[in-house]
């Protein structure tokens, strides 16, 4: 049996869910003539208008109750709207952890919406839900985006939880804001990155493929060998905390040198080499390969962990 695609929205009270999903709703590419399911897990501000969901064939359940948002509740959903999709609109203040979705149904795509001007108060007080959030997302998108005082910091903050996430920041008027400004020269042919400047490169690099292609970085690293990693490669990187203390992660690129094998891990170096983009099985994609042109050996710096 075919799977039914369900769309993930999530973000907390009044951050712009019920809008968002109203303005999908409304887009011809988004409309389709078999049954839409919209469940909703919150009510706020914004209601949603019973002329546009009949005109987009969208059928509204209301699930007010965490514990009522279970595998049982969704199958008895489906099988009394026989949808063609679902969409969700979460509940931010729930645990997403707990959630348990039926076989039945096929994660299409999360996003996560968020309010610029709430953002430094929930980001600062409650960062492992927006964490958990954004973690899971392919989609971020920061609305009134005015509020925030550093585009930039907000971006890295966001991209450090899930680097893999496309991050959209729109202002009052819905303009997008610009991509995020390096702290360094990006047409120089040689970054010589500091402990501060580290993380914002790897996000970066990782982001925008083949935009360092040929250039030469020196920056001090950690040296990490993951098992079964090749003789000649192993990771330079930096510990890194993008949520909390017991959220780490280790943020370094695959590098190749025929002397890999004299160093061991958690070896500090201070490590020159060349930018490359290849495919990688380790990456599933291709990503940045480092070639080593000089390593020496060094001490850790006074702040070894990154902080975002």
């Amino acid at each position: 049996m075919e799977r039914i695609p369900y769309y993930f929205i999530n973000g907390f009270l009044e951050s712009g869910k019920t809008e968002f999903i109203k303005y999908t709703l409304s887009q011809d590419y988004f409309r389709m003539r078999e049954t839409t399911l919209l469940i909703v897990c919150e009510e706020g501000i914004e209601e949603y208008d019973e002329k546009l969901l009949k005109k987009n064939n969208t059928v509204i359940e209301y699930i007010e109750d965490e514990e009522d948002f279970n595998k049982d509740k969704l199958k008895d959903l489906i099988i009394k709207h026989k949808p063609a999709r679902i969409v969700i609109e979460y509940n931010g203040m729930w645990d997403m952890k707990n959630i348990d979705i039926p076989n039945s149904m096929e994660l299409a795509q999360q996003i996560t919406i968020i309010d610029g001007t709430t953002y430094d108060n929930y980001f600062q007080n409650m960062r492992s839900l927006m964490a958990e959030m954004v973690r899971r997302s392919e989609l971020v998108i920061v609305n009134r985006c005015d509020a925030i005082e550093d585009y930039n910091a907000c971006r890295r903050n966001l991209k450090a939880i899930n680097p893999s996430a496309e991050i959209v920041l729109e202002d009052a008027n819905g303009e997008v804001e610009e991509e995020m400004v390096m702290p360094f020269d990006v047409e120089a042919d040689h970054i010589d990155l500091t402990d501060e400047t580290y993380g914002i490169w790897f996000l970066d690099a990782m982001d925008n493929i083949g935009k360092y292609e040929g250039k030469t970085i020196s920056y001090t690293a950690m040296v990490m060998k993951p098992e079964g990693m090749p003789r000649n490669y192993f990771v330079p990187g930096r510990p890194a905390m993008t949520c909390c203390a017991d959220d780490m992660t280790f943020m370094g690129y695959i590098c190749f040198s025929r002397h890999a094998v004299e160093y061991n891990n958690k070896d500090w170096i201070k490590l020159i080499a060349e930018v490359k983009y290849e495919f990688r099985h380790e990456y599933n994609e291709e990503g940045p390969v480092l070639y080593a042109k000089s390593i020496e050996r060094t001490s850790a710096p006074k702040q070894p962990i990154i902080t975002f």
